[in-house]
């Protein structure tokens, strides 16, 4: 099994790294690509999939980094 990474994206949705099984409602959805957005922000019009609402809507998130 290879390896998964999930990052917490500034004021973003998270990015799966590595192969997934996204399961909704027990339905597993279909994971393309190498990487995976998966929004946080709650206004995507494609849920769980970041569609980059999160820009609109101004969402930030609350995170304390080290770099804060």
């Amino acid at each position: 099994m290879s390896d998964v990474k999930v990052s917490v994206l500034k004021n973003g949705p998270l990015k799966v790294d590595g192969a997934i099984a996204l399961v909704q409602d027990g339905a597993e959805l279909p994971v393309q690509g190498a990487a995976v957005f998966l929004c946080r922000c709650g206004a995507s019009a494609k849920k769980p999939f970041c569609d980059g609402a999160h820009t609109r809507i101004g969402f930030k998130d609350e995170l304390v980094t080290a770099d804060a």
